[in-house]
């Protein structure tokens, strides 16, 4: 008997243990098949998380925190003295002296954060916000900023971080894009497509740009002599030769990726006019964005249409400014009142509608540019960049709610307390979606990269900017 009974509990340990391991394994070679056949598929993230998705509000450029977000009471009082100490300046022959800002600074909210009088629409959202105080980044210059912001190095060819979060998370939306880029009519921002770039991931989770206006994507329509029929017919062929000439040339991800596109084109046919036809949005939700104010009626436009694509399933959504806008080296204190204008009420309309849907607790909502600027003048009236220092905001997606975290020295020049390096911003970011920067990886020049390169930088999750 006793042997029985080993036999038997080994058995159903047997059943249990082994072929538990194998079913195990048969779902996941499964899921890696399938991921094959689509990798913009849905995939588990790593752990349990509130965030689902991104919008990613840039601003390019290099917005000032001592004007904005940071008030600095001892550079007022010193205004018009030299900054005692030696500054990182980039542009030297127009270093000037300490700059006091000329805007005033109250407390909001029950959590009574300090912000500009720049910004009261801001101000309304201050208890639903985490402000950080204490960025620090790698480079004064934009492109290198910009890169580092996006992608987590000053180098080129590396993806951007919403690439790596298609990459771990899939998308739920088949046919609308898991990444868009609502452009600016006016342009692109400095360093172009660059920004959205996957680098060496798949082609398939780079950034698609939309347009607010017009033509949302170039050629997606179709003519209007082709009944749907024939249109059928044509994308139908269409797909045969593309699968013949994708078997001639398996492994080539810029093909596959063209390939899905065009596949993704064809359904997006239906479903992006229906998207940015906003025709159905009250009107109490257009004055909520500042669509009835000529200054800040584009870029509110640009965030209902953010707030609607991440409502119909979009994983990653990203706005940009055309140039360099918040580059103030002269005119400080008047462009910045320009650009607030702009982007002030639209930023904080987006985070009242996602709340008041039910989608902020799910979505992340990312307020940044890629540095900072300078506490002394440049020329009379302008600010220099300034990469040790700089402010953003995030709401939504499991982010504490009227936190402010860190701060500058006296003059607002230099992190000093709880200093946030962009790499453990990004690691915090991917936490915030259920990923683990150190486990989400992808094989590059013989190793297994990551968008934080733990392997050579120190990244770490900044807990306290967690809920």
């Amino acid at each position: 008997m006793p042997l029985f009974s080993d036999f038997a509990l080994n058995r159903r340990a047997f059943l249990g243990g082994s072929l538990g391991s194998l079913a195990m394994a048969h779902l996941a070679a499964a899921e890696s098949r399938a991921a094959e056949r689509n990798p913009l598929a849905p995939k588990p993230p790593h752990f349990p998380a509130k965030a689902k998705a991104v919008i990613c509000l840039f601003q390019h450029g290099g917005p000032s925190q001592m004007d904005l977000f940071d008030p600095k009471p001892e550079l007022t009082k010193q205004n018009g003295k030299p900054h005692p100490d030696k500054l990182e300046v980039h542009f030297h022959t127009q270093q000037g002296k300490l700059l006091a800002s000329p805007f005033k600074f109250q407390k909001s909210g029950k959590s009574g954060v300090e912000l500009s009088e720049l910004l009261p629409h801001t101000a309304g959202i201050v208890d639903d916000i985490t402000l950080i105080r204490s960025m620090k980044t790698d480079s004064v210059d934009h492109e290198a900023a910009l890169r580092v912001i996006h992608s987590g190095k000053i180098f080129p060819g590396r993806p951007a971080w919403g690439s790596w979060a298609l990459y771990g998370l899939g998308t739920e939306r088949q046919e609308l894009p898991a990444y868009v880029v609502l452009s600016d009519p006016g342009g692109l921002p400095v360093d172009g497509p660059n920004n959205w770039s996957s680098g060496f991931l798949p082609a398939v989770y780079q950034g698609t740009p939309f347009r607010a206006t017009g033509t949302p994507v170039a050629h997606l329509a179709t003519p209007a002599d082709v009944s749907p029929a024939a249109r059928r017919n044509q994308l139908d062929l269409l797909g045969e030769l593309n699968a013949a000439h994708l078997r001639r040339h398996a492994g080539n991800s810029e093909l596959e990726a063209r390939l899905g596109h065009y596949e993704l084109a064809a359904k997006m046919q239906t479903a992006v006019p229906e998207v940015l036809d906003l025709s159905k949005e009250t009107d109490e939700t257009r004055k909520l964005y500042g669509i009835d104010n000529p200054k800040s009626a584009e870029y509110g436009k640009r965030c209902l249409l953010a707030r609607r694509l991440i409502e119909r399933g979009v994983r990653f959504v990203q706005l940009f400014l055309s140039g360099q806008p918040w580059d103030t080296h002269s005119k400080n204190a008047e462009n910045l009142k320009n650009l607030c204008a702009m982007t002030d009420q639209p930023s904080a309309g987006l985070v009242l509608d996602l709340k008041r849907r039910g989608l902020l607790d799910s979505t992340i909502v990312m307020w940044t540019g890629e540095f900072g600027r300078l506490p002394i003048s440049q020329g009379t009236d302008g600010r220099d960049h300034n990469r040790h220092a700089f402010s953003m905001w995030l709401a939504g997606g499991g982010f504490k709610k009227g936190y402010v975290h860190g701060a500058t020295d006296d003059f607002g020049y230099s992190s000093v307390e709880k200093v946030v390096r962009v790499a453990s911003l990004h690691a915090t970011l991917l936490q915030a979606l259920g990923l683990d920067h150190t486990k989400l990886t992808y094989p590059h020049e013989g190793r297994d990269d990551t968008l934080t390169d733990v392997a050579v930088t120190r990244a770490d999750v900044v807990r306290d900017l967690l809920a």
